[in-house]
């Protein structure tokens, strides 16, 4: 009986998970008819979790769209996946694989006129420096072989967690776009798991028996994120459906679509 109850529960949580990816898919219009999509594949269980739901859908008649991922190395951070495991993942879920290494060095900083906001690297973190050089090779790399799109796999807690923070620190009310359509070059970026929460997925890489990363990022509790996630938690102790409460208004303000 315990059996059939664990696996009615993984049915449900699948089914779930599904039904929200193309929800977040139709309602923002992520997908169209000939999409090439690059996925950005961390090794996380967010970007594998997102590469799965991504490559099922493909096989299915429409849209009509390809898909391959792309997992960037910083060699000068201690981050690292298993390349065999994600190889043998890909493969799993008929997707290619490709691979770049690259390091944060001096010539490797955003320059003003590619980012104004950036006068000097020694201004900002670490995690603002590793996520804009790994930006940096994705937009390369999609603009090299053909990509129109670029799929990330950030979860319904980080657009909600971003908004705080921009509430807070910047004065602004929005988050990271469900769809965000770039105004220098031909790509659009994506968050196929927009309206999935972080538990979700969670529950489902557990099921899935997804392989954890090697080594995670050593700067990853030393950021406001972490603040946000637990400020977070205490809103919802207040109101179990704030969730909710602050997507709609996201939605609402139109902060969920850039084009």
């Amino acid at each position: 009986m315990k059996v059939e109850n664990r696996s009615s529960e993984a049915a449900t949580l699948a089914r779930r998970l599904t039904q929200r990816f193309r929800v977040a898919s139709s309602r923002y219009g992520l997908i169209a008819d000939g999409d090439r999509i690059l996925v950005g594949l961390s090794g996380g269980k967010d970007s594998l979790c997102m590469l799965e739901l991504l490559a099922r859908q493909s096989r299915i008649y429409r849209p009509r769209f390809h898909v391959e991922a792309l997992h960037v190395r910083i060699d000068s951070v201690q981050y690292e996946a298993d390349a065999s495991y994600l190889s043998a993942f890909c493969e799993s879920v008929g997707v290619p694989l490709h691979v770049v290494t690259t390091s944060i060095t001096p010539s490797a900083v955003p320059s003003a006129d590619e980012l104004p906001t950036v006068s000097h690297a020694a201004r900002k973190p670490m995690c603002f420096l590793c996520s804009w050089n790994r930006r940096k090779q994705f937009f390369n790399f999609a603009q090299e072989h053909g990509f129109n799109k670029i799929a990330l796999g950030h979860h319904q807690d980080d657009l909600l967690h971003t908004a705080l923070l921009n509430l807070t620190f910047q004065g602004h009310f929005s988050t990271m776009p469900v769809r965000l359509e770039m105004r220098k070059m031909p790509l659009t970026i994506i968050r196929p798991l927009a309206t999935i929460c972080e538990a979700d997925i969670r529950a489902f890489a557990q099921q899935r028996g997804y392989q954890p990363l090697r080594k995670t990022c050593p700067y990853e509790t030393a950021t406001r994120r972490t603040a946000a996630r637990e400020l977070m938690s205490q809103i919802e102790a207040l109101n179990p459906e704030a969730r909710y409460s602050l997507w709609h208004a996201l939605e609402a303000a139109g902060k969920l679509v850039e084009a």
